[in-house]
């Protein structure tokens, strides 16, 4: 693949996006105002493969508990999972936490402004230290999340698939030419406003877009087009029984490894433990999608007469259930407990 030439004056191009952004961009979101670098960093990690509308109450809540960088280092791992549970990507969640601890301990609390720090900590790769740097720090650093991705695809009319390195490193050349000296941080939210308000997957609205008389794919009329679509993989289907065994109040939980699926959070055993006499189903089978297979669950209900010991078992008090970190789809069921 040649190189993507750039067919308009990117003076124009930079001035267009402020002008939108100035008018119709967003700016009230919670991590915006001072940008605080710790609140650039959490809303970056958070905002990954996330909306912002599903991000906002998490964010806010977070940082109700975990106010600062310090606050969060010196955490217990369950108390930030239960703040993250429902979120999704725990990975995220784990990376954030180990990150703030190796902050506190090698950059005495302040999160780095340099590229190479940047990417030494946990859960941070080279478009969110860009964006970090950009956003928090003004640094002239561009980033390339998906919405950038997908207003460059039509934008240049780019028929290749863009998760191919060769166009991604061709992707990444034109985020530099494009990337302003000056007015980075207003620039870099211009790009993601723009993908996300407008330049969306469906039904972008291109006629209130300001690059509507440079983008080859609206003068072409093929904006549909893009971003070319990779064949997906059909999605593994894996079925689960899940057991909830009660005690009085109390329900048996099980905190997974921190590696793989739901790592770190709190799970009710997969397994049947042989203790207690079955009562009743809590939920027949129920279907929760993640991105690579579907998992089909149902809950069986076990009534103790005591309770009995159980290697890694928390005993919890049912009223406490939320007080953990679960994943939605048992939290979703255990409500009705």
């Amino acid at each position: 693949m040649s190189d993507i030439a750039i067919h308009f004056d990117i003076r124009d191009y930079q001035e267009a996006i402020f002008n939108w952004y100035t008018t119709h961009g967003r700016h009230n979101l919670p991590w915006q105002g001072e940008f605080n670098p710790y609140f650039v960093w959490l809303s970056e990690i958070m905002l990954q493969q996330t909306q912002v509308k599903t991000v906002i109450p998490y964010f806010l809540n977070f940082i109700a508990r975990f106010p600062q960088i310090e606050s969060l280092a010196y955490a217990d791992q369950d108390q930030v999972m239960q703040a993250w549970a429902g979120l999704g990507y725990y990975a995220r969640a784990r990376n954030l936490h180990k990150a703030a601890k190796l902050i506190w301990e090698k950059h005495h609390g302040n999160l780095p402004d340099k590229i190479d720090e940047l990417l030494t900590l946990p859960g941070i790769g080279q478009s969110t230290a860009h964006a970090i740097l950009s956003i928090a720090f003004n640094q002239a650093t561009p980033i390339l999340d998906g919405n950038v991705k997908r207003v460059f695809s039509r934008l240049f009319a780019i028929d290749e698939v863009l998760t191919e390195a060769k166009v991604e490193k061709k992707l990444w050349q034109l985020a530099h030419k494009l990337m302003p000296k000056e007015n980075t941080q207003a620039y870099t939210q211009a790009q993601m406003d723009l993908g996300a308000m407008l330049c969306t997957r469906t039904k972008p609205k291109c006629d209130l877009c300001p690059l509507q008389q440079t983008c080859l794919g609206f003068l072409n009329r093929s904006v549909e087009k893009y971003p070319l679509k990779k064949v997906k993989a059909i999605k593994k289907i894996k079925s689960s029984m899940f057991h909830l065994y009660q005690y009085e109040d109390e329900i048996l939980l099980i905190k997974k490894p921190d590696s793989g699926i739901w790592g770190g959070l709190y799970v009710l055993p997969e397994s049947s433990l042989d203790i207690g006499e079955y009562s009743h189903m809590l939920c027949e089978e129920q279907k929760h999608v993640f991105t690579h297979f579907e998992l089909y669950y149902a809950i069986k209900v076990y009534q103790l007469q005591q309770k009995p010991v159980v290697e890694n078992a928390h005993w919890v008090l049912a009223a406490n259930l939320m007080q953990y970190a679960l994943p939605a789809p048992l939290a979703k069921q255990l409500l009705t407990v």
